[in-house]
């Protein structure tokens, strides 16, 4: 994996072999972050990273000057890997062990960019099940994206509160966002 921009432009990473992790695509993460840089400024948001694996995507926003991000996965040894690569390149995220869903039943953290790249082969309630609790437990920040990445073969455009979806190849991140409250004056 690489990082593509920020900092550490061009720093290559080599995770161990045996992490049960499906890395985003360097074209993938690219294209995203492409979209991301119309909407923020990376220097002045916070980051949830669910289903966090490798890091991949924590040290991109950290590359890019995000200092606040949390990465969580239930695998211990993703998140040694994060925890020792991101001391190693002296980035702010902090890696937290547990179980992606009992994680946001808990947590009181409320984010800019919540991201989420589960497995492929979650069904279409095991996605909707994150945006459901995301948006009733008011963890996004207003003006805020949780972006779920899903393979092409599920689509979540019926899901609440879902903005729009951008397809790289096999991969597929759609976005969700707060619906618009109007300030009509009667």
């Amino acid at each position: 994996m690489r990082i593509i921009s920020g900092t550490h432009k061009g720093r290559r990473l080599t995770a161990p072999k045996k992490l049960p992790v499906r890395p985003t695509t360097d074209l993938a993460k690219e294209s995203l972050f492409n979209i991301l840089n119309n909407h923020f400024y990376f220097h002045e948001i916070s980051v949830l990273d669910l289903f966090a694996g490798t890091g991949n995507i924590s040290y991109e926003f950290a590359s890019r000057g995000t200092d606040t991000i949390t990465s969580v996965d239930g695998d211990y040894g993703c998140v040694s890997f994060i925890k020792k690569t991101a001391a190693m390149l002296n980035l702010n995220i902090t890696a937290i062990k547990s179980d992606v869903y009992k994680f946001l039943e808990r947590t009181h953290l409320q984010s800019d960019i919540i991201f989420a790249d589960p497995p492929y082969a979650f069904t279409n309630e095991q996605f909707e099940r994150i945006v459901t609790i995301v948006f009733e437990r008011n963890l996004l920040a207003e003006d805020g994206f949780l972006i779920l990445e899903h393979a092409k073969e599920t689509n979540l455009e019926h899901v609440i509160n879902f903005s729009f979806s951008k397809s790289y190849g096999g991969s597929v991140f759609s976005f969700f966002e707060l619906p618009e409250i109007s300030n009509e004056e009667e």
